[in-house]
């Protein structure tokens, strides 16, 4: 959004549409730019925790479905390089590199804002240890390993064996490189790098000194990548789950409030991760757990009697780790008064529900008011309307919500500006 005016009935807003550099009229979205693409990037959608190629569509139920160039990330666009593959191999010729961001200018009678939320970084929680025990994630990340089609195809593997897999993929790739260089060496000079290491140890010019560091190298790195393997062979699927409530929420050092959803959320992460491996077995750790919709309770006592979910009243004082990077999780049990610790193959934190980083932003734009919260203001009596006529609200951009909630007050927002744009009341 650039620019708002106007009133009721009548507004005059500016959009600026960023530049996607794929027509989007002539993209067929048939993924062969995408399958021919050389450069990875971090993939965002998957939190984080796989990768995907320069050329990409931001989620495979996108509207509409065609593809994007992620310009920092691509050779040709933002490293300056030479490339050009996505438009070489795309039969529809949609690759457009020299596309611009361009203003659009749309005359309304009244606006939704549905600008969502985004999630509490808890890594401002030291105690939890998040951004420093790979096998310690966030509700989020937890529901992409859940899914097939996230970064591990819906198997519980632990992040510690994903980043072990890099790392092997990355010594391999090294390895690989270096072997190539000395073969080279030993083919030019007609000779074994063994019988190099062998005349070094009785001293060598330069050259062979170089030459025998570089065989010595590549053997740590051959053994370094055998104990690698090794520790991905004896890898096992996380099967002893703990789940931490209120993480960010509930807290007068983060968010008084509560997130509405992550009690359920985690239920229900806890229930497809049983669906998924009948051997798991789940914690949750909560002070109060909060089922206030309809069939929520039936819901959570199905998962403590037929899914492996242990409820425990309980707040986690700290995690630490193991030998075998395995989260230890310590906590007062608020039933039997005593400090545990228990050690899980990963801990999971539902984190809170925090308006967007945008929404103070688009307040000042559209002149409306936030909440103590920084959510967007509502009348108590009309729950969609915002301070200013003819703008409207719904979802989580108002407060924490679940999905239903959320798509019963779209449906809500929809109509109330449906009746002020309507010929009816237009005509009044």
């Amino acid at each position: 959004m650039e620019q708002v005016s106007g009133k009721i009935g009548d507004f005059h807003v500016s959009v600026r549409k960023r530049a996607r550099y794929v027509n989007e009229d002539l993209c067929t979205g048939c993924g062969s730019c995408a399958e021919k693409c050389p450069t990875m990037a971090v993939d965002v959608f998957n939190a984080g925790l796989g990768r995907r190629k320069a050329i990409y569509k931001y989620f495979p139920q996108g509207i509409p479905s065609v593809f994007t160039i992620d310009a920092p990330e691509c050779r040709q666009l933002g490293q300056g390089k030479k490339c050009g593959i996505c438009a070489k191999v795309c039969q529809a010729g949609a690759i457009d590199y020299g596309q611009k961001d361009r203003i659009v200018h749309l005359e309304v009678g009244a606006i939704i804002l549905a600008t969502g939320y985004e999630v509490f970084d808890p890594s401002v929680i030291p105690e939890y240890a998040y951004d420093r025990i790979a096998n310690v994630v966030t509700a989020l990340e937890f529901e992409r390993l859940l899914s097939a089609s996230g970064p591990t195809a819906g198997h519980l593997d632990r992040p510690s064996d994903l980043e072990l897999e890099t790392e092997i993929e990355e010594v391999r790739k090294e390895a690989k490189k270096l072997d190539r260089q000395i073969r080279q060496l030993e083919e030019k000079h007609g000779r074994s790098s063994a019988s190099v290491i062998e005349q070094v140890a009785g001293g060598a010019d330069k050259d062979l000194r170089d030459w025998a560091a570089q065989a010595e190298k590549l053997l740590t790195m051959e053994k370094s990548l055998a104990e690698l393997e090794k520790r991905k062979a004896a890898a096992q699927p996380a099967r002893k789950l703990a789940f931490i409530q209120c993480v960010g929420s509930r807290d007068f050092r983060y968010n008084r409030f509560c997130s509405s959803y992550c009690c359920m959320h985690s239920v229900k992460e806890a229930m497809i991760a049983f669906e998924h491996d009948n051997d798991v077995r789940s914690t949750i750790f909560c002070m109060d757990l909060r089922a206030v919709g309809r069939g929520f309770e039936e819901y959570k006592l199905r998962g403590g009697s037929q899914a492996g979910i242990t409820y425990l009243r309980g707040r986690v004082a700290e995690i630490n780790e193991d030998e075998a990077r395995n989260p230890v999780v310590w906590y007062e049990s608020t039933t039997s008064r005593q400090v545990i610790h228990e050690t899980f193959d990963m801990v999971i934190l539902a984190t809170a529900c925090i308006p967007s980083s945008s929404a103070s932003k688009v307040a000042e734009l559209f002149e409306v008011e936030l909440d103590e919260n920084g959510f967007f203001k509502t009348d108590p009596l009309a729950p969609l309307n915002t301070s200013r006529q003819g703008i409207f609200t719904c979802g989580c951009a108002q407060g924490p919500m679940d999905i239903p909630e959320s798509v019963a007050q779209a449906s809500s927002a929809a109509a109330r500006a449906a009746e002020v744009v309507s010929p009816v009341r237009r005509s009044a």
